[in-house]
């Protein structure tokens, strides 16, 4: 982006944006009360990138315990290819460091090249597949984890029986 990326948490007013967004990017759109329940900061991180009151893409994350699941990466058409999704991503992985999270892991389609690349960079590994996980088209999902610094140390301590 040519000017400032400013990542904020999402709130109500970004709604209609990112509705339309949904209805851009994807084949079976989330609803208004799908996007809501990701604002739930007792159990989610849901961020925007923008500059100037625009809304350039999003990152929703679900988590509990120390178990993240990125419910959606989103970048607009007219953004894509310029760091948005990158930064979400870096600014997310952030907050889930904050909160001691463990892992985060996501879903994505097969054939979304460029999505899986940026993943891999973000240190993301391929996992596993979720057969005909995706429909319009139908298509398989490669499930992707990422471990985040210090899990290691929290996930293998031993609890006495």
């Amino acid at each position: 982006m040519t000017e400032a990326l400013l990542i904020r948490d999402a709130s109500r007013s970004d709604l209609p944006r990112l509705l339309e967004l949904e209805r851009q990017c994807f084949s079976v759109p989330w609803t208004e009360r799908m996007l809501l329940s990701q604002m739930d900061p007792e159990r989610n991180v849901f961020l925007v990138a923008g500059a100037a009151g625009t809304v350039a893409g999003y990152v929703g994350l679900m988590y509990v315990l120390d178990e993240g699941y990125i419910s959606n990466v989103c970048t607009a058409p007219e953004y894509r290819r310029r760091g948005v999704a990158d930064a979400l991503l870096t600014a997310l992985e952030e907050r889930c460091a904050e909160k001691r999270l463990a892992f985060l892991t996501l879903e994505v389609r097969e054939s979304n090249a460029p999505a899986i690349a940026l993943y891999a960079k973000h240190g993301y590994e391929s996992v596993g597949r979720r057969k005909n996980y995706y429909e319009k088209p139908r298509e398989d999902a490669i499930l992707m984890t990422r471990f985040l610094p210090g899990a290691a140390e929290s996930t293998t301590e031993a609890t006495p029986i």
